[in-house]
């Protein structure tokens, strides 16, 4: 089953989508002509697992990654590495002379994205099987929001999810506009000269991204490598979408990339109002009721009990959200159709739809059993000082 990229592959936002200069365009150009398995990479998520043919070794160096593999100055100022990170979590900074030889693989993330968060099981599972091997796995993290910034919620979410690879943090996207890249997750295949040499956007194709990893070490002098795929077993956020009923795109809260807001009530900007709550709502439309203060990237709630409603076709519903203030929590109930989830409860609510949010993070509010259909989403929120951002569906 084929899937509509632009609805599904979601791009958690993608930041700004804008290209950083032209010069970056014009390696983007080159990059692409190196590429393997170009056959619309976004298209789908029903991936295909054969393995490439034969991975051509390209004639032409980039030279982004030539600065950082060779060690050599580029002599260009957008031509940065990989050492204007703002920190490093698992490893000290890697230097040219660290990866020299290495197979290394570049995964952009950023720890509220959904796609992302269902590859990881597969980019831990490579990062431990192949280390021995010769692959780097290199976690970039660039972020969404701008509480992802932040070096130590980083730092709590790597420990959270169990990630024990570099992580090179790039909170202004430093590494992100040299790559010239728009997408969580990203991966980049580079091999031990330094090339890059095959890239994936989105989910799938987990098989294929292995074979390439195999093929890469071979190429780099490794042997006794296991052909077979990694076995996974996820949990939680990280099980794949049920992507046949998923019906339901990612949306935004904040007013920049807020989407089907439903009266009786016009969206205000940066002040405070009290909202009512919509009659009635399409499929994936959704309103807020209660006193909000809605800014460009989220919605406060100024006082208690205050709702957000939202209607709904997918088996799981997920929230970007959390105390504005530090230190503090916000406890929430919510509801489906009216009534306690029960056996479709998330992670992180009980079946009386139960929760409380401490930190800004991605919840699981609802993972529904079948039949899926089209539902009537509602959390209230018991206590004031909660940020609500984004919605997002698996």
């Amino acid at each position: 089953m084929i899937l509509d990229a632009q609805s599904f592959i979601e791009r958690c936002g993608g930041t700004d989508g804008r290209r950083s200069s032209s010069m970056e365009t014009n390696n983007l150009l080159l990059i692409t002509m190196l590429i393997i398995a170009t056959e619309a990479p976004m298209a789908g998520f029903a991936a295909d697992t054969k393995a490439p043919q034969e991975l051509p070794a390209p004639r032409l160096r980039i030279p982004f990654l030539h600065g950082i593999f060779n060690g050599q100055t580029a002599g260009q100022s957008e031509m940065v590495s990989l050492e204007r990170a703002n920190a490093w979590i698992n490893s000290s900074a890697l230097t040219a002379s660290d990866l020299r030889g290495k197979v290394v693989l570049i995964d952009f993330w950023t720890f509220t994205c959904i796609n992302w968060r269902r590859t990881l099981p597969y980019v831990r599972a490579w990062a431990d099987k192949y280390r021995d091997k010769g692959l780097v796995v290199i976690g970039v993290h660039a972020p969404e929001f701008s509480f992802e910034k932040n070096v130590d919620n980083v730092r709590a979410a790597v420990k959270e999810m169990r990630i024990d690879y570099p992580i090179a943090v790039d909170s202004e996207h430093v590494i992100w506009r040299a790559f010239d890249n728009q997408y969580w997750p990203a991966l980049y295949f580079i091999d031990a000269q330094g090339r890059l040499r095959h890239h994936y956007f989105g989910e799938g194709s987990y098989e294929q991204s292995e074979m390439v990893i195999q093929q890469l070490l071979t190429e780099a002098g490794a042997t006794g490598i296991d052909r077979y795929p990694v076995s996974v077993d996820p949990k939680g956020l990280e099980v794949a979408a049920d992507w046949r009923n998923l019906m339901s795109p990612e949306n935004y809260v904040g007013y920049e990339k807020a989407e089907n807001f439903v009266l009786p009530d016009e969206m205000v900007r940066d002040k405070p109002r009290v909202y009512d709550p919509p009659a009635k709502l399409p499929l994936n439309g959704w309103g807020l009721s209660g006193d909000w203060t809605v800014t460009k990237d989220a919605g406060l709630l100024n006082k208690p009990n205050g709702k957000i409603v939202y209607r709904f076709h997918a088996r799981d519903l997920n929230l970007v959200m959390g105390p504005a203030v530090p230190g503090t929590s916000a406890r929430f109930r919510v509801l489906i159709d009216g009534n306690p989830p029960g056996t479709a409860h998330g992670t992180d609510v009980d079946q009386q739809g139960a929760g409380t949010a401490r930190e800004k993070r991605l919840y699981q509010l609802i993972r529904q059993p079948n039949p899926i259909a089209d539902r009537e989403f509602e959390i209230e929120f018991l206590d004031p000082g909660v940020e609500v951002f984004a919605f997002t569906f698996g």
